[in-house]
């Protein structure tokens, strides 16, 4: 079957055209039989033998979706209570995709470059993350620019410095050149390893970086975070896992193989992985169908560690691609639906598909539980990278809004850790409604009627 090719498309050599057709394809998903990528291509499209979104199509893949949601994993929804500490915003990978990052020369004690970003060292994470663990969270999720005086360790950075043109070489820079100092990889997990909470951080993007200049393995990058506090790797920078695609919106990043190498280095030695997929920006359906393969695939090689998978639908608004008008917008509320749909019938050995409030506010977040996903995120108590690009759904959820929300569509709220062994049901009319399994956890709501207020504001500004 086939569709009109878009521009967009002629640039690609992977393009949504199959042999299949969307009633095939649509019977193997209601039967629970295994997938291929021409089956989502054609779920994904609701046809390639029609041009555009077909309503009934797309509504009887929703349905479908749903069902399996229900078979799999029930109807509770989780979700976790967290904290984002995003330690440094100083980066020159140059990803088109991202309003996260600022330059990291502008960092430097000699730039004459105002830059509204931040890096914090080793004690500032601690200070944080104790104070949220104080709170009640019981998971600190980290994901940061790649600052050129990061190092995985002290061993790391004697390699580093005994190079003959580190910049050059290796994206290193001595933390002395830089007003303040992100201390080493093994320094700040061990920082946020407070009183047991779980470290999720370390993506395959930052375990490359961790190994730069050396020929260590990605296995003995992970073995020495895992030693130093880490307990999970969150599976992002992996946008699309297809090269051409990359080589479009991330030149400068990891390339598919490697992500899938450090992905499955984590695994074998004993780390808990979440994948994402990050679509709505230069891809087409076939390569959103590719990626699933492949994430699939790897859960298949690393015995079922990856616990969730998250589609995050691409916040353009203050990003390269639309600001240098490659893209126009992000993804249509039919593909983001069908995306969801798609990920919970194709990924047939993860049983967690998460909707991202961060990503599609509250009432398009809610609509994706009733197309696939059972989890809702969590607290966050901060969020830069989204909100840097554009997002405006705000950066914290408290446990009453989640009780609230959750039963307001007849789904049970849960509380979950992060790699979902441990769970608690909530009930709304019982509070206080907050966090308890937590180290610190007692049931207080994470931030008080004062302190939610000051955040809606920031929020609104």
């Amino acid at each position: 079957m086939e569709r009109p090719v878009t521009e967009a498309d002629l640039a690609f050599e992977h393009v949504p055209e199959t042999d299949q057709s969307f009633e095939n394809a649509l019977a193997k998903a209601r039967n629970g039989d295994r997938l291929t990528v021409d089956d989502a291509i054609e779920l994904l499209t609701t046809g390639t033998d029609v041009e555009g979104i077909d309503r009934r199509r797309k509504e009887q893949v929703l349905e479908a979706a749903d069902r399996r949601r229900a078979e799999v994993v029930g109807e509770e929804v989780t979700f976790v209570a967290n904290l984002n500490n995003n330690v440094t915003t100083a980066c020159n990978v140059g990803c088109l995709f991202c309003n996260f990052k600022d330059s990291a020369h502008s960092f430097e004690h000699e730039s004459d470059v105002e830059t509204a970003g931040f890096t914090k060292t080793p004690a500032e994470s601690r200070e944080i993350v104790s104070d949220a663990v104080a709170r009640g969270i019981s998971e600190v999720c980290s994901v940061s620019g790649l600052h050129p005086a990061f190092a995985l360790d002290d061993e790391h950075r004697e390699l580093l410095e005994a190079l003959d043109d580190p910049y050059r070489e290796a994206n290193y820079k001595p933390p002395e050149v830089y007003a303040k100092s992100p201390g080493t990889y093994v320094d700040q997990i061990a920082a946020m390893d407070v009183d047991g909470v779980h470290v999720h951080s370390m993506t395959p993007e930052e375990g490359y970086h961790a190994r730069r200049g050396t020929d260590w393995s990605y296995e003995e990058v992970y073995r020495r975070l895992r030693d130093a506090g880490l307990d999970t790797v969150p599976g992002t920078a992996a946008e699309i896992l297809v090269d051409e695609v990359r080589d479009a919106i991330c030149p400068g990043k990891i390339g598919t193989d490697d992500w899938l190498e450090a992905m499955e280095a984590a695994a074998n030695v004993g780390l808990g992985l979440t994948a994402t997929i990050m679509y709505g920006h230069v891809e087409n359906d076939a390569h959103r169908a590719m990626h699933l393969k492949r994430v699939r695939d790897l859960q298949e090689r690393v015995d079922g560690a990856i616990t969730e998978f998250v589609p995050l639908s691409f916040v353009h608004q203050q990003t390269p691609l639309f600001e240098h008008g490659v893209v126009s917008g992000g993804a249509s509320t039919d593909e983001d639906e069908l995306m969801i749909a798609v990920s919970r019938l194709f990924l047939d050995n993860i049983e967690h598909i998460q909707s991202s409030w961060v990503k599609y506010g509250d009432e398009h977040g809610l609509k994706m539980l009733h197309c696939g996903a059972d989890d809702f995120m969590g607290t966050i108590l901060s969020e830069e990278i989204t909100k840097r690009a554009g997002g405006d759904y705000g950066e914290f959820r408290s446990f009453a809004a989640y009780a609230e929300l959750i039963s307001s569509i007849g789904r049970v709220p849960v509380e979950r850790s992060t790699d979902y062994e441990r769970r608690r049901v909530i009930d709304p009319d019982d509070p206080p409604v907050g966090p308890r399994l937590g180290p610190q956890a007692d049931g207080t709501p994470l931030l008080s009627d004062d302190e939610r207020a000051d955040r809606a504001v920031l929020a609104d500004d």
